[in-house]
């Protein structure tokens, strides 16, 4: 366990893929979808690439979809189609099998309670997980960065979740597991960052720098925030 001089914090903000539940237990369950679908994940794994490096678009979907529709040779209509039914809408049912990590809707609820702010913030529609595993009810604001028009580590995003929030940028904590997505993309917009680690970091105790804090669990985290 790694902390910094958290300050006044007033608002916590997370992620959702890889941050909220483990990113291998979509992988496993969807694993032929991934290999009967390969050669589009693949294009759709290099436009999302480019992507993440672009700067805020008035219609995202529109600009992701004549993108894959030059790689994949077709209309941007059957691109934006074979998104929606692959990726977004065919994803979907995936996520009512999947468990959270053990402590998140606990952690949502004690830092609801303890008076913070609390959002959401992801680089896929948040819809596409339901009720999100049950903290839905305790989050001020949930935004998914497409809609918004600029993948994380964009500020763009991050700032905009602060204005909807009400609160300054320096006052929130946002919580990933991305060192560059998440934890650049918060540093790089005056926010405090919190570091999920990765099992492999947990096992050999390798932090990372950068983070104000890198946690293991999200009893770990309720403590020493509330502390």
């Amino acid at each position: 366990m790694e902390v910094k001089n958290l300050g006044d914090i007033e608002a916590i903000a997370f992620d959702i893929d890889g941050t909220l539940y483990a990113q291998w237990q979509l992988t496993i369950r969807a694993i032929f979808r991934y290999l009967s679908h390969g050669v589009f994940f693949l294009h759709y794994g290099i436009v999302r690439h480019h992507m993440h490096g672009i700067e805020p678009l008035d219609d995202f979907y529109k600009v992701q979809a004549q993108k894959m529709a030059e790689r994949l040779k077709s209309t941007s209509e059957d691109a934006e189609k074979r998104l929606d039914e692959i990726v977004y809408s065919g994803l979907k049912k995936y996520f009512t099998r999947i468990p959270c990590y053990n402590g998140v809707p606990e952690a949502f609820k004690a830092f609801k309670e303890a008076g913070f702010k609390l959002a959401l913030l992801s680089d896929f529609p948040p819809d596409q997980k339901g009720d999100i595993w049950g903290v839905r009810p305790y989050c001020d604001v949930i935004l998914g960065t497409e809609a918004l028009g600029a993948l994380k580590p964009e500020p763009y995003s991050f700032l905009e979740m602060a204005k909807q929030l009400g609160v300054a940028p320096e006052k929130i904590l946002y919580v990933g597991n991305s060192k560059k997505y998440d934890v650049q993309g918060a540093m790089a917009s005056g926010m405090k960052s919190a570091y999920l680690l990765p099992w492999w970091r947990r096992i050999f105790n390798k932090k990372i720098k950068g983070p104000d804090i890198c946690f293991s669990s999200y009893r770990q985290l309720q403590d020493i925030v509330l502390q």
